[in-house]
């Protein structure tokens, strides 16, 4: 132990490699200004694959939907315009064979020279599910995934055909598989209930989870870190966290700025379509676990925000954090301490808010994390006092 510029004791140790991630979005809609188009601006996306390497992140995930653009299309595409990005492509298990994503995945991998990754979604919800044709009940969504890790898992590193008889994926003699650049492409799953802890803990290389509280997330992350000891893993699963940073140049700026935001994100989603998919209580449990949180208090920690979430029913990722950049930088580095590796951070104002964080927030974070490898002390980042945030009516 050590004791800190600040006179708090802490543990010296090496600071974890951490990467950040983002969301690639393939128009200049957003949540505040909404454009009617389901289109691709090819223009927008060049340059919004540029700024975000340009802005220092490492990863972006390429989300998927029953009416959205292909993930995987995506995907090689933001490969191709960009030299470091790594595309994270969300795949759903009802969507493809199990070999074949793994064909499709190791194509992307060989084309990026060792950059792709998999997010595979399970599903939250029967009804998103069924406009696909997935007509399984959630648990059994989960085992499926679970023999679809490991389908890919020997689709990429078998040497000799082999042959498959599992519950949901029968085959003869395939292989050997087309061959990742040069080693297994991680994969990622999330979600909240029993069985995606269950799976995530068995098998995942990565897992991931929405904002929440600290307290509540260090228990979340020690529940899968446990899962995955008892299955005799020699490794965990790394942790990935989402946030939406809403950041200005003063506390009260940012604060009320999240303000006008929220009234304009209301507005977006009382407005479109999509409102009625998500209405009433949701099925999947991080949202039902968002919702709880925002009916509890609205701010949390430093600057966990949870207002974004209530105004959407959680639909999606949705909880902010707001203050100044060196607040929301100090809020990051909380979590790296719970042991998070993957940070993602999206903004409202998409485009905007990639260079921002770039410009003001990925920078406090990794001079924090050099600061603490280089003398295995805290920096001045972790000085403020979480009680000085209580202006502008914050608890």
């Amino acid at each position: 132990m050590t004791v800190d510029p600040i006179g708090d004791p802490v543990p010296v140790t090496a600071a974890p490699k951490v990467e950040f991630i983002s969301l690639t979005h393939p128009n200049p809609s957003t949540e505040l200004e909404p454009i009617p188009t389901r289109g691709i601006d090819l223009p927008f996306l060049r340059r919004y694959v540029r700024t975000l390497e340009d802005a220092g992140f490492d990863a972006t995930l390429l989300p998927y939907g029953s009416s959205s653009a292909d993930s995987f299309v995506l995907a090689s595409a933001v490969g191709q315009l960009s030299e470091r990005l790594r595309p994270i492509v969300a795949v759903r298990p009802n969507t493809v064979f199990p070999t074949v994503a793994a064909q499709q995945l190791a194509t992307l991998d060989q084309l990026t020279e060792g950059r792709a990754v998999v997010h595979l979604i399970s599903g939250g919800s029967d009804a998103e599910q069924a406009r696909q044709g997935d007509y399984l009940p959630k648990d059994e969504r989960y085992t499926r995934t679970a023999e679809f890790i490991d389908v890919l898992r020997r689709s990429w590193t078998e040497t000799q055909p082999f042959s498959h008889r599992g519950k949901h994926y029968r085959f003869d003699d395939f292989g050997p598989g087309f061959a990742p650049y040069a080693a297994p492409i991680p994969i990622s799953i999330g979600g909240q209930s029993d069985a995606a802890f269950t799976v995530g803990g068995n098998k995942a290389d990565i897992f991931s989870f929405w904002g929440e509280p600290l307290a509540d997330i260090r228990a979340q992350i020690e529940r899968v870190h446990a899962i995955a000891e008892a299955a005799g893993r020699a490794d965990r699963p790394r942790i990935w966290v989402t946030f939406r940073p809403i950041i200005d140049r003063t506390a009260d700026l940012a604060w009320a700025k999240a303000h006008r935001y929220v009234e304009r994100i209301a507005h977006t989603f009382e407005a479109s379509p999509i409102r009625t998919r998500y209405s009433g209580t949701p099925q999947n449990v991080g949202s039902q676990r968002a919702l709880e949180f925002a009916n509890r208090r609205d701010i949390y920690d430093r600057a966990l925000w949870t207002r974004t979430a209530a105004v959407t029913n959680a639909a999606g990722a949705s909880t902010a954090l707001v203050g100044t950049p060196e607040t929301v930088a100090a809020a990051i580095v909380d979590y790296i301490d719970l042991g998070a590796s993957l940070v993602s951070i999206r903004g409202y104002d998409t485009l905007n808010d990639v260079i921002d964080y770039g410009r003001y927030v990925l920078p406090l974070v990794r001079q924090e994390l050099a600061h603490r490898e280089a003398t295995g002390r805290r920096g001045s980042l972790q000085a403020e006092n979480p009680g000085a945030l209580a202006a502008a009516g914050r608890p």
